[in-house]
Protein backbone atom coordinates (compact mmCIF):
# COMPACT_ATOMS: atom_id res chain seq x y z
CA UNK A 1 0.00 0.00 0.00
CA UNK A 2 1.14 3.51 -0.85
CA UNK A 3 0.88 6.44 1.53
CA UNK A 4 0.75 9.85 -0.14
CA UNK A 5 1.94 12.83 1.91
CA UNK A 6 1.20 16.20 0.24
CA UNK A 7 4.04 18.35 1.61
CA UNK A 8 4.42 21.07 -1.03
CA UNK A 9 2.53 23.81 0.84
CA UNK A 10 4.25 27.01 1.91
CA UNK A 11 2.97 26.92 5.49
CA UNK A 12 2.10 30.62 5.44
CA UNK A 13 0.01 30.35 8.63
CA UNK A 14 3.03 29.45 10.76
CA UNK A 15 5.87 31.32 9.05
CA UNK A 16 8.61 32.40 9.37
CA UNK A 17 10.43 29.11 9.78
CA UNK A 18 13.96 28.22 8.75
CA UNK A 19 12.79 24.81 7.51
CA UNK A 20 9.78 23.12 5.96
CA UNK A 21 6.70 23.20 8.20
CA UNK A 22 6.45 19.41 7.94
CA UNK A 23 9.67 19.20 9.99
CA UNK A 24 8.38 21.39 12.82
CA UNK A 25 9.40 19.65 16.08
CA UNK A 26 6.30 18.57 18.02
CA UNK A 27 6.73 16.25 20.98
CA UNK A 28 9.55 13.76 21.32
CA UNK A 29 10.32 10.07 21.37
CA UNK A 30 12.61 7.89 23.47
CA UNK A 31 15.79 6.56 21.90
CA UNK A 32 18.58 4.26 23.06
CA UNK A 33 20.59 7.28 24.15
CA UNK A 34 17.76 9.34 25.67
CA UNK A 35 15.17 11.35 23.77
CA UNK A 36 14.89 13.19 20.47
CA UNK A 37 12.38 15.67 18.99
CA UNK A 38 9.71 14.44 16.56
CA UNK A 39 8.92 16.21 13.28
CA UNK A 40 5.17 16.75 13.01
CA UNK A 41 4.98 14.76 9.76
CA UNK A 42 6.37 11.68 11.54
CA UNK A 43 3.01 11.22 13.26
CA UNK A 44 1.27 10.82 9.90
CA UNK A 45 3.98 8.55 8.49
CA UNK A 46 3.77 6.28 11.54
CA UNK A 47 -0.01 6.15 11.28
CA UNK A 48 0.22 5.19 7.62
CA UNK A 49 2.65 2.38 8.43
CA UNK A 50 0.34 1.17 11.22
CA UNK A 51 -2.46 1.21 8.63
CA UNK A 52 -0.52 -1.07 6.29
CA UNK A 53 1.52 1.29 4.08
CA UNK A 54 4.84 -0.14 2.90
CA UNK A 55 5.70 2.73 0.53
CA UNK A 56 5.40 6.44 1.31
CA UNK A 57 5.55 9.20 -1.32
CA UNK A 58 6.20 12.76 -0.19
CA UNK A 59 5.02 15.35 -2.72
CA UNK A 60 7.27 18.36 -2.20
CA UNK A 61 7.89 21.75 -3.77
CA UNK A 62 11.26 22.48 -5.43
CA UNK A 63 12.61 24.23 -2.33
CA UNK A 64 11.88 21.47 0.18
CA UNK A 65 15.00 19.36 -0.10
CA UNK A 66 15.25 19.35 3.70
CA UNK A 67 12.39 16.82 3.80
CA UNK A 68 14.43 14.50 1.59
CA UNK A 69 17.46 14.97 3.82
CA UNK A 70 15.40 14.22 6.94
CA UNK A 71 13.64 11.06 5.75
CA UNK A 72 16.10 9.71 3.21
CA UNK A 73 15.14 6.46 1.47
CA UNK A 74 13.19 4.74 4.26
CA UNK A 75 11.34 5.24 7.53
CA UNK A 76 10.92 2.18 9.69
CA UNK A 77 9.55 -0.62 7.51
CA UNK A 78 8.45 1.71 4.69
CA UNK A 79 10.41 2.80 1.62
CA UNK A 80 10.27 6.54 0.85
CA UNK A 81 9.86 8.14 -2.59
CA UNK A 82 9.54 11.79 -3.60
CA UNK A 83 7.63 13.66 -6.31
CA UNK A 84 7.87 17.38 -7.04
CA UNK A 85 4.89 19.71 -7.43
CA UNK A 86 6.39 22.57 -9.48
CA UNK A 87 3.76 25.14 -8.48
CA UNK A 88 1.37 25.30 -5.47
CA UNK A 89 -1.86 24.79 -7.41
CA UNK A 90 -3.90 22.81 -4.92
CA UNK A 91 -4.21 19.65 -2.88
CA UNK A 92 -5.63 17.50 -5.69
CA UNK A 93 -2.69 18.34 -7.96
CA UNK A 94 -0.30 17.24 -5.21
CA UNK A 95 -2.21 14.02 -4.47
CA UNK A 96 -2.26 12.86 -8.08
CA UNK A 97 1.44 13.59 -8.78
CA UNK A 98 2.45 10.03 -7.74
CA UNK A 99 -0.09 8.43 -10.13
CA UNK A 100 2.65 6.95 -12.40
CA UNK A 101 3.99 4.99 -9.41
CA UNK A 102 0.71 3.41 -8.33
CA UNK A 103 -0.73 0.25 -9.86
CA UNK A 104 -4.47 -0.35 -10.13
CA UNK A 105 -4.26 -3.38 -7.82
CA UNK A 106 -2.46 -1.47 -5.02
CA UNK A 107 -4.08 0.57 -2.26
CA UNK A 108 -3.56 4.23 -1.47
CA UNK A 109 -3.94 6.22 1.75
CA UNK A 110 -3.70 10.01 1.91
CA UNK A 111 -3.22 12.24 4.97
CA UNK A 112 -2.10 15.73 5.90
CA UNK A 113 1.41 16.07 7.35
CA UNK A 114 0.71 19.05 9.62
CA UNK A 115 -1.90 17.30 11.75
CA UNK A 116 -1.79 15.08 14.82
CA UNK A 117 -4.73 12.78 15.46
CA UNK A 118 -5.79 9.78 17.52
CA UNK A 119 -6.17 6.88 17.76
CA UNK A 120 -2.90 6.20 15.98
CA UNK A 121 -4.15 2.93 14.46
CA UNK A 122 -7.43 4.38 13.15
CA UNK A 123 -6.51 3.82 9.48
CA UNK A 124 -6.89 0.09 10.09
CA UNK A 125 -10.64 0.71 10.39
CA UNK A 126 -10.90 1.79 6.73
CA UNK A 127 -11.91 -0.93 4.24
CA UNK A 128 -9.77 -1.97 1.28
CA UNK A 129 -12.51 -2.12 -1.36
CA UNK A 130 -13.90 1.43 -1.46
CA UNK A 131 -13.07 5.10 -1.23
CA UNK A 132 -13.35 5.69 2.51
CA UNK A 133 -12.77 8.67 4.78
CA UNK A 134 -11.47 8.58 8.35
CA UNK A 135 -13.71 11.02 10.24
CA UNK A 136 -13.19 13.10 13.38
CA UNK A 137 -15.84 14.97 15.39
CA UNK A 138 -15.23 18.71 15.79
CA UNK A 139 -16.97 21.73 17.28
CA UNK A 140 -16.34 24.02 14.28
CA UNK A 141 -16.87 21.88 11.15
CA UNK A 142 -17.38 24.97 9.00
CA UNK A 143 -13.62 25.60 9.22
CA UNK A 144 -12.80 22.27 7.57
CA UNK A 145 -14.23 19.76 5.09
CA UNK A 146 -17.41 18.49 6.73
CA UNK A 147 -18.57 15.06 5.55
CA UNK A 148 -22.30 14.31 5.35
CA UNK A 149 -23.43 10.69 5.60
CA UNK A 150 -26.65 8.77 5.07
CA UNK A 151 -27.98 6.13 7.46
CA UNK A 152 -25.64 3.51 6.01
CA UNK A 153 -22.52 5.70 6.45
CA UNK A 154 -22.31 6.40 2.74
CA UNK A 155 -20.91 9.84 1.92
CA UNK A 156 -23.61 12.04 0.39
CA UNK A 157 -21.60 15.29 0.19
CA UNK A 158 -18.46 17.02 1.41
CA UNK A 159 -18.92 20.66 2.39
CA UNK A 160 -15.63 22.52 1.91
CA UNK A 161 -15.38 25.25 4.56
CA UNK A 162 -19.08 26.11 4.32
CA UNK A 163 -21.30 27.73 6.92
CA UNK A 164 -24.41 26.01 8.28
CA UNK A 165 -23.14 22.48 7.67
CA UNK A 166 -25.28 19.63 8.96
CA UNK A 167 -22.40 17.36 10.04
CA UNK A 168 -19.84 17.82 12.80
CA UNK A 169 -17.57 15.17 11.26
CA UNK A 170 -14.56 16.17 9.14
CA UNK A 171 -12.16 13.96 7.21
CA UNK A 172 -8.59 13.63 8.41
CA UNK A 173 -7.36 10.95 6.01
CA UNK A 174 -8.77 8.73 3.28
CA UNK A 175 -8.05 5.41 1.61
CA UNK A 176 -8.97 3.80 -1.70
CA UNK A 177 -8.05 1.02 -4.14
CA UNK A 178 -5.62 2.03 -6.86
CA UNK A 179 -8.31 1.72 -9.53
CA UNK A 180 -10.43 4.29 -7.68
CA UNK A 181 -7.39 6.55 -7.29
CA UNK A 182 -6.86 6.50 -11.06
CA UNK A 183 -10.57 7.05 -11.75
CA UNK A 184 -10.55 10.13 -9.52
CA UNK A 185 -7.37 11.34 -11.22
CA UNK A 186 -9.01 10.93 -14.64
CA UNK A 187 -12.06 12.89 -13.48
CA UNK A 188 -9.84 15.63 -12.07
CA UNK A 189 -7.97 15.92 -15.40
CA UNK A 190 -11.11 16.46 -17.45
CA UNK A 191 -11.32 19.84 -19.19
CA UNK A 192 -12.98 22.39 -16.93
CA UNK A 193 -12.24 20.56 -13.67
CA UNK A 194 -8.77 20.67 -12.13
CA UNK A 195 -10.29 20.89 -8.63
CA UNK A 196 -8.19 22.47 -5.92
CA UNK A 197 -9.97 20.67 -3.08
CA UNK A 198 -10.64 16.98 -2.52
CA UNK A 199 -14.20 17.71 -1.41
CA UNK A 200 -15.39 19.27 -4.68
CA UNK A 201 -13.80 16.45 -6.69
CA UNK A 202 -15.45 13.78 -4.55
CA UNK A 203 -18.82 15.53 -4.91
CA UNK A 204 -18.43 15.28 -8.69
CA UNK A 205 -17.43 11.62 -8.31
CA UNK A 206 -20.57 10.93 -6.29
CA UNK A 207 -22.76 12.76 -8.81
CA UNK A 208 -21.52 10.38 -11.51
CA UNK A 209 -22.42 7.30 -9.50
CA UNK A 210 -19.26 6.85 -7.47
CA UNK A 211 -19.40 5.50 -3.94
CA UNK A 212 -17.63 6.61 -0.77
CA UNK A 213 -18.10 5.75 2.88
CA UNK A 214 -17.27 7.54 6.10
CA UNK A 215 -15.78 5.75 9.11
CA UNK A 216 -16.23 7.60 12.40
CA UNK A 217 -13.19 6.09 14.11
CA UNK A 218 -11.32 9.28 15.03
CA UNK A 219 -11.34 10.67 18.56
CA UNK A 220 -9.01 13.71 18.53
CA UNK A 221 -7.62 15.96 15.78
CA UNK A 222 -5.23 18.90 15.97
CA UNK A 223 -4.21 21.13 13.06
CA UNK A 224 -0.59 22.08 13.73
CA UNK A 225 -0.43 24.57 10.86
CA UNK A 226 -0.79 27.65 13.07
CA UNK A 227 0.91 28.91 16.22
CA UNK A 228 -2.25 28.17 18.24
CA UNK A 229 -2.46 24.67 16.77
CA UNK A 230 1.21 24.06 17.51
CA UNK A 231 0.68 24.98 21.17
CA UNK A 232 -2.33 22.69 21.34
CA UNK A 233 -0.41 19.77 19.86
CA UNK A 234 2.44 20.26 22.31
CA UNK A 235 -0.13 20.24 25.13
CA UNK A 236 -1.82 17.12 23.79
CA UNK A 237 1.42 15.21 23.44
CA UNK A 238 2.67 16.56 26.76
CA UNK A 239 -0.18 14.76 28.47
CA UNK A 240 1.68 11.50 27.99
CA UNK A 241 0.72 10.43 24.49
CA UNK A 242 3.70 8.81 22.75
CA UNK A 243 3.95 8.85 18.94
CA UNK A 244 2.90 5.22 18.54
CA UNK A 245 0.17 5.18 21.20
CA UNK A 246 -3.22 4.11 19.89
CA UNK A 247 -5.60 5.62 22.43
CA UNK A 248 -5.82 8.72 24.58
CA UNK A 249 -4.85 7.92 28.16
CA UNK A 250 -7.47 8.30 30.86
CA UNK A 251 -7.91 11.93 31.81
CA UNK A 252 -5.84 13.29 28.90
CA UNK A 253 -6.76 16.78 27.80
CA UNK A 254 -5.47 19.49 25.51
CA UNK A 255 -4.82 23.06 26.54
CA UNK A 256 -6.61 25.07 23.84
CA UNK A 257 -5.27 28.47 22.91
CA UNK A 258 -7.81 28.79 20.11
CA UNK A 259 -10.93 26.57 19.84
CA UNK A 260 -10.66 26.63 16.05
CA UNK A 261 -7.39 24.73 16.18
CA UNK A 262 -8.11 22.18 18.93
CA UNK A 263 -10.69 19.69 17.80
CA UNK A 264 -11.99 17.25 20.33
CA UNK A 265 -15.44 15.73 20.72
Amino acid sequence: MWGIVPAAGRGSRIQPLAFSKELLPVGSRPTETGERPCAVSEYLVERMILGGATKICFVISPGKSDIMEYYGAAYGAADIAYMVQPRPVGLCDAIFRPAPLIAADEHVVVGLPDTVWFPADALAALPDDALSFLLFPVDRPELFDAVELDGADRVTAIRVKQKDVRSRWIWGAFKMPGRVFHSLAALWRRPGRGDEYVGTLVNAWLAEGGRAIGVRAGTAYVDVGTVHGYRAAVGLLGDGIAPGQTMLPAGAAVHPADPREVLLP
